[in-house]
């Protein structure tokens, strides 16, 4: 392993400063916002900015990369989200933070397309597993340290912004001056959501729900506790036991998913993290146990995002992979684009626990509907499926791409390591 990451350490590593100003962004939006004064409509709509920019620049960033190149373009793109950040203590309105937020999605998904381009060009289809799963271990522990940042300093000022800023601007460094030159982008052009559904109803709709319910935990949690009278520091360790729940819970889950039908597990996940919420929604600010609401609520949705990747490339022919994987990440992208503004308006409407109600109905939909397919289609011999795909929400396609044809590649040498016995 350690052969492995000595020739991707200096990506890695600016992964971990990407993600620590990322994720200080995200929570700081709340925060702030709260003190601005902004209600739950309005920042619903600046979380869903950012999603619309992430789909965007997940389209047209290959397109630029192929154009000038992936230096020029991660450069260009990493001083613009560093302005960006700044920019949000310069002009405190709704409409001006969502504009911003846009342009911070877009280019943090151009910033996947090209950093995860030259990390699978620096892997072997031998590494590949272990390379994505240090890079997905990478991107984790960044969002949650991030969170762990926020406590040095106070929302009310410009310092915990400009801090994400440097941490943005410091990550290009290694990367920078130390990757060798990259591949163009090459991504598949997103099979048609007709046909996706056709191929997997349940991964289709299933993931456009989980997109609703990501976008929503990582945007409105900190509105959440804001609402409920939280600190900044309790704030930031609720938002942080959202992803640490994933980072537990992801390998469980992912094992016992290729032991049985993982429609058996997405509806055991999403009913786990259903119950979770309602347990939120029922605590109504015990802070002890709305973390551990917290753990459990996040800690199904990562290993969700895999579930359905996974089940998709189950009934799909290798050809179809990548495809299949653009097609999903846009699916849920629009998800992500709908679920805080339905948050918002539910916490506009019911007080802070329509953020609980919210994702409570979303994991049950997710759960009645895996159930209801179960009924409509025999499951794959567990011989014939794909290996779980550890991939997080946050990964371009290029990311899942890789990972599904890893992922094809193991479980065609596991079929042929039995039929050789």
């Amino acid at each position: 392993m350690v052969n492995v990451l000595a020739g991707v350490w200096a990506l890695l590593l600016g992964v971990v400063l990407i993600m620590l100003g990322n994720g200080m962004h995200f929570t700081l939006i709340g925060l702030r916002g709260g003190l601005e004064g902004f209600s739950a409509a309005e920042l619903a709509v600046v979380t869903s900015g950012y999603f619309v920019g992430f789909l965007a620049g997940a389209r047209y960033a290959p397109v630029m990369i192929r154009r000038v190149g992936h230096v020029r373009v991660f450069a260009a793109l990493g001083s613009f989200m560093s302005a960006g950040l700044i920019a949000f203590t310069l002009l405190p309105e709704p409409a001006v933070w969502t504009v911003l937020r846009l342009l911070v999605g877009f280019c943090m998904s151009g910033i996947y397309v090209s950093a995860e381009s030259w990390l699978n060009n620096a892997s072997t289809n031998e590494t590949r597993g272990k390379v994505l799963s240090a890079y997905m271990l990478c991107q984790t522990l960044g969002i949650i340290g991030a969170q762990g940042l926020l406590t040095l300093g106070d929302a009310a000022t410009a310092a915990l912004f400009v801090t994400a800023s440097i941490l943005v601007s410091v990550s290009f460094a290694p990367i920078l001056l130390s990757i060798t030159p990259a591949p163009a982008a090459e991504v598949t052009r997103p099979m048609s959501l007709r046909a996706l559904f056709t191929g997997s109803p349940l991964g289709t709709v299933g993931i456009f729900l989980l997109g609703s319910i990501y976008a929503t935990q990582s945007g409105m949690g900190a509105v959440y506790g804001t609402q409920i009278g939280l600190g900044a520091d309790q704030i930031a360790l609720f938002v942080a036991m959202l992803f640490a729940g994933a980072l537990v819970l992801q390998s469980p889950i992912g094992w016992l998913s290729d032991q049985i039908d993982r429609r058996k597990v997405i509806a055991g996940a999403a009913a786990l993290g259903g119950t979770a919420c309602v347990g939120g929604w029922y605590l109504d600010g015990d802070y002890l146990p709305l973390l551990a609401a917290a753990f459990f609520a996040g800690g199904m949705t990562t290993p969700l995002y895999a579930l359905f990747l996974a089940y998709t490339n189950d009934y799909l022919s290798v050809e179809d992979m990548p495809a299949a994987s653009g097609g999903l990440v846009f699916t849920f992208g629009l998800g992500a684009i709908s679920g805080p503004l339905a948050a918002g308006a539910a916490m506009e409407t019911l007080g802070p626990n329509g953020f609980w109600i919210v994702l409570g109905g979303t994991f049950g939909a997710i759960a009645v509907y895996a159930v209801y397919r179960m009924s409509q289609r025999a499951a794959a011999p567990a011989t014939e499926t794909d290996s779980y795909l550890n991939v997080l929400p946050t990964s371009s396609v290029v990311a899942v791409e890789a990972a599904g044809s890893w992922a094809a590649d193991q479980a065609e040498a596991e079929r042929d390591a039995n039929a050789a016995d």
